[in-house]
C-alpha cells in the first residue's frame, strides 16, 4: 500500500468517476483503475461497487475514507514540518488567465501557495519573477525570453486555439483564419508575436485594432465586421457568446498555446524547487496525430518538456 494509491481512493470517492478523477490526478484512466483494484487487494475488501454507468462506495469504503482522509492530512503535515515548510515564508505565484484547477491541492503538504491576485500579461509576470516582486509565474515565454531573464521555465499546460466565426462550425484552415493584433503592446505583447509568427508561417491574415478587441465584446464585433474565422487568443474571457457567433477548429496546422511554470534559475529556496515540481512533475501532453504549430522559439517543441539556460 502506498499514500499515492490512498489519494487515488479519496479522488475516486469524491469524484464517483474514474475519468474525471483521471482528469483531476493528472494520469490515465486504466492506470487509475489498476492502483485501485492493487489497493483493493492490498486491503483484502472492495472499496467501490462500479459497472458501465457508475461507480458507488462500497460499506467498506465509505467507513475507509474518513480515516484515509485523517492519514494522508498526517503524512502532509508530517512533511510540511520534517521540511520546514510549516514556517517558512509562501512561494508567490502570479498567472496570466489561466491556472490548473487543483493548484493548492497539487503543492499541498509541500509549500504554501500564496496567488497573486494582479493578472498580468505573460512578459510582466515572467519579468516580475527575474526581479523577485514572485517566485513563480504561470505564462507564455519564448526561450529567448528565459535566457535573457536568467530564468528557467517548465510546461505547465497547453491550450489548443480555435477560431470563432458568425454561422459555421465546421473546421477551418490556419490560412483562412484572421489574426488580431492589437496597438497596445505593453498589455498585448505576447499575443502579437504568437499572432504575426503564425501568420507568417501559416498564411494567415493580419487584423491590427486599437480596441483592446482581442478578448471580450469588442472580439465579437470585430468577427462581425470581417466576416471571417477570427483566431481566439488563450485569455480567459466571461464574455457572454452572442447569438450566431460559432467556434470552430482550426487545422492544417492546429495552433497550440504552451503555459510554462517560470521560476529563476538559480532558485535555492527549497520550498520554491518543491512546488515547482509538485506542479509539473505529472504533466502529460498529447500534442495529437495532426499536423500542429508551435512558434520557432517556443522553449517546449518536441522532445522538450523543461528548458533552463
Amino acid at each position: 500500500m502506498e499514500l499515492r494509491q490512498l489519494r487515488y481512493f479519496v479522488a475516486v470517492a469524491e469524484e464517483l468517476n474514474f475519468g474525471r478523477a483521471a482528469a483531476r490526478l493528472h494520469i490515465a484512466s486504466p492506470s487509475l483503475s489498476q492502483q485501485i483494484k492493487s489497493l483493493e487487494r492490498d486491503l483484502g475488501v472492495r472499496l467501490f461497487e462500479r459497472d458501465r454507468r457508475t461507480v458507488a462506495l462500497t460499506a467498506y469504503g465509505e467507513t475507509l475514507l474518513p480515516r484515509t482522509r485523517a492519514l494522508l492530512e498526517q503524512a502532509d503535515d508530517l512533511r510540511r514540518t520534517a521540511r520546514g515548510f510549516a514556517v517558512s515564508e509562501p512561494v508567490r505565484l502570479g498567472y496570466v488567465s489561466w491556472r490548473p484547477a487543483d493548484l493548492e491541492e497539487r503543492v499541498s503538504g509541500v509549500a504554501r501557495l500564496l496567488v497573486d491576485a494582479w493578472v498580468m500579461p505573460s512578459h510582466t509576470q515572467a519579468a516580475r519573477v527575474a526581479d523577485g516582486s514572485i517566485d513563480l509565474a504561470i505564462c507564455w515565454v519564448r526561450a529567448t525570453d528565459l535566457a535573457e531573464q536568467q530564468l528557467a521555465g517548465r510546461l505547465v499546460g497547453v491550450d489548443q486555439l480555435y477560431a470563432v466565426s458568425v454561422g459555421y462550425e465546421s473546421s477551418v484552415r490556419a490560412q483562412d483564419t484572421v489574426v488580431l493584433v492589437d496597438a497596445d503592446t505593453a498589455t498585448w505583447s505576447s499575443w502579437n508575436i504568437y499572432a504575426l509568427e503564425f501568420a507568417r508561417s501559416t498564411g494567415a491574415s493580419v487584423e491590427r485594432i486599437d480596441d483592446h478587441g482581442i478578448t471580450g465584446p469588442a472580439f465579437f464585433d470585430h468577427v462581425r465586421r470581417l466576416g471571417r474565422p477570427v483566431l481566439s487568443s488563450p485569455k480567459r474571457d466571461a464574455t457572454p457568446w452572442p447569438s450566431g457567433i460559432t467556434r470552430r477548429p482550426v487545422v492544417d496546422p492546429v495552433p497550440m498555446w504552451t503555459w510554462s511554470l517560470v521560476s529563476r534559475w538559480d532558485e535555492a529556496s527549497p520550498a520554491v524547487l518543491a512546488a515547482v515540481e509538485a506542479l509539473t512533475r505529472d504533466v502529460v501532453v498529447d500534442f495529437g496525430a495532426a499536423p500542429y504549430w508551435l512558434p520557432g522559439d517556443d522553449p517546449f517543441r518536441p522532445g522538450a518538456l523543461t528548458y533552463q539556460p
